[in-house]
């Protein structure tokens, strides 16, 4: 789906999900639009579970520009939209809505080209083999971004058979071939140019110990606490990290410059503030 550009006057957004307080969004989306001078616009939280989003999306008005969603609602909301683009449908998974003039709402993935651009930040814009650690929503979208980057191979270290068989499945659906391995295999599998890790808060600790000597690049999805033992580690074995935060921003941006109509956005001042707004944590 590509920006419209929006009409003049008040406007809103915001992020929906459960739990939700703890949400960066807000502050990377008022950044945007201080930057961008949208004055008039704004970027609420809500806290909203599965059985609360349908009356809750019925009940916008027209001043609503669109959603971010997180968990548990990224795929709750696809039988409730108008469209899904292709990128959304592919790992099943929807976190922005747009709200057009006419009514519709239309569903779209930024975790995905937001994974591949803050890996180009860093220099990362091709690999043939990459290490997923764990499985899930982010998983598959991780899957999807390296199948874009021309990944031939990704090992998928998670902790049941059933696990192994849901990533397999995603491999053959986004045309990536996956390797399912298990848990007590995730030291050897750090050893991969790219790592991605896709866990829980404290889930790759114990793997700390293990990073290889001159390690390649790990791109950890959490953004607090950090660093993780696992970046912190690989940092200082001198690999390069990529860190939750620059996902966030990344999918922020792609979200405000759909939900504006406005290329590029301000991703500077996006990070200073997510950074601000962390270290004031």
């Amino acid at each position: 789906m590509t920006a419209t550009l929006r009409p003049a006057g008040v406007r809103r957004a915001a992020v929906l999900g459960s739990p939700i307080a703890h949400s960066l969004s807000p502050t990377l989306h008022l950044a945007a639009y201080r930057a961008l001078g949208l004055t008039d616009w704004s970027y609420d939280r809500f806290e909203i579970g599965e059985d609360q989003l349908a009356p809750f999306l019925g009940g916008l008005g027209q001043e609503w520009a669109g959603l971010s969603l997180t968990m548990p609602l990224k795929r709750a909301a696809i039988p409730l939209l108008d469209e899904v683009s292709e990128t959304a449908a592919s790992v099943s998974a929807v976190n922005t809505v747009l709200l057009t003039d006419d009514g519709r709402a239309l569903g779209e993935n930024t975790d995905v080209p937001g994974l591949v651009a803050a890996l180009a930040e860093r220099g990362v814009t091709e690999v043939e083999r990459a290490t997923v650690l764990g499985a899930g929503a982010t998983a598959a979208s991780a899957l999807a971004a390296l199948g874009r980057l021309g990944a031939r191979e990704v090992t998928a270290c998670v902790r049941s058979e059933a696990r192994a068989d849901e990533m397999r499945a995603w491999g053959e659906r986004l045309g990536v071939r996956v390797v399912a391995a298990p848990w007590a295999e995730a030291e050897k599998a750090l050893h991969a140019p790219l790592v991605v890790a896709t866990t829980p808060a404290g889930a790759t600790d114990a793997l700390a110990g293990a990073v290889p000597a001159g390690p390649g690049v790990l791109f950890d999805v959490l953004y607090e606490p950090w660093p993780t033992a696992l970046a912190g580690a690989w940092s200082a074995a001198g690999g390069r990290v990529v860190g939750g935060l620059d996902l966030l921003v990344h999918q922020a941006v792609c979200q405000v410059e759909l939900m504006t109509g406005l290329a590029p956005a301000p991703v500077a001042a996006m990070r200073a503030a997510g950074e601000a707004a962390l270290a004031a944590r």
